[in-house]
């Protein structure tokens, strides 16, 4: 990989402020001299090879001196770079413990309860464990959330923070990181035409009775999840409306009706007398993380962060 080139002597111009140092200058050059590789040092913090020149740049010019030495091929610190890593590393270990004190604290006050929709998969579980670990002392409760019901445990302040299916219209929430968009199958009794089919088309939504979600359900959110007519206009047979997922596979598996799921839950709910059948022509499904504007608070906003940190993991 061809290295930035930089010639003698540091770069002309205006020098930053002696007085404002700034974190993401130090941080690069901390991880600038453990990779010696602006390349690597880039993936390190997700910013651009060209981003880590920039920011050791703007560092030699706020101290008037150069840090790192670099050619096409090699990098390494000049003898002040020594120096200033030398006095730099415990400063910044000492200002990221002050930082994670204080974050802890704000952490505390009791579990982080998180509502969940569906089924919270694998991944998901496992950020979960690793926010955890990073913040030992906010212990986190998974709750089911009911189908019928996505937004209420909020509301009530039953949760802290839910994965719900989106859509999420609600003026007075929060809709935080986005993730697992999955396409949709449409579930149908093992005695239905539909269980034989390896593919169906939207429009195909019109030829059954479509089990809907109850109500405290916003009607947008249930048209979505139960849509009213196919995408061509076609109405589309209301079957019975269901307060849990398990009374929507047990009407689909009486033959009352079919119901359309998202992938992740019909991996999970194996049952010998549901066939599942992928369906062309409707939106993905996907799943956002969402809390009350009024009640956000560190831990949530942690848990946030740590979701959004991990969205290959969660299914972008």
């Amino acid at each position: 990989m061809t290295m930035t080139v930089i010639g003698p002597g540091v770069p002309r111009g205006n020098p930053p402020s002696a007085g404002s140092v700034e974190i993401r200058e130090l941080e690069c050059f901390l991880v600038l001299a453990e990779e010696l590789h602006f390349g690597r040092t880039g993936e390190r913090l997700y910013v651009s090879q060209g981003r880590v020149s920039q920011l050791i740049r703007a560092l030699e010019r706020r101290i008037g001196a150069r840090l790192v030495d670099r050619t096409s091929r090699r990098v390494r610190l000049t003898p002040l770079g020594e120096d200033f890593l030398g006095s730099l590393r415990p400063a910044y270990a000492a200002l990221r413990a002050t930082v994670d004190n204080a974050r802890a604290a704000a952490l505390g006050g009791g579990p982080l309860r998180i509502g969940f929709q569906g089924v919270a998969g694998y991944g998901f579980m496992e950020v979960v464990r690793e926010f955890e670990d990073r913040h030992p002392g906010c212990e986190s409760r998974i709750t089911e959330l009911p189908l019928s019901d996505p937004f209420g445990p909020l509301r009530r302040d039953e949760v802290d923070t839910a994965v719900v299916l989106l859509p999420v219209q609600e003026p007075d929430f929060v809709l935080g990181p986005v993730f697992s968009r999955q396409p949709q199958y449409l579930a149908v009794s093992r005695r239905h035409p539909f269980a034989g089919r390896a593919v169906l088309d939207a429009e195909e939504l019109a030829d059954s009775p479509l089990v809907g979600v109850a109500a405290p359900a916003p009607g947008y959110w249930r048209e979505v999840q139960a849509p009213t007519r196919t995408p061509g206009g076609a109405p589309v047979p209301q079957g019975p409306a269901v307060g849990t997922l398990q009374e929507g596979l047990s009407l689909v598996a009486a033959g009352r009706g079919v119901m359309l799921l998202c992938r992740p839950t019909t991996e999970y709910h194996h049952r010998r007398d549901v066939a599942y059948v992928p369906v062309t022509g409707v939106p993905e499904s996907a799943l956002g993380l969402v809390w009350h504007g009024d009640r956000e608070n560190a831990r949530v906003r942690a848990f946030a962060e740590a979701v959004a940190g991990d969205l290959s993991r969660l299914g972008l």
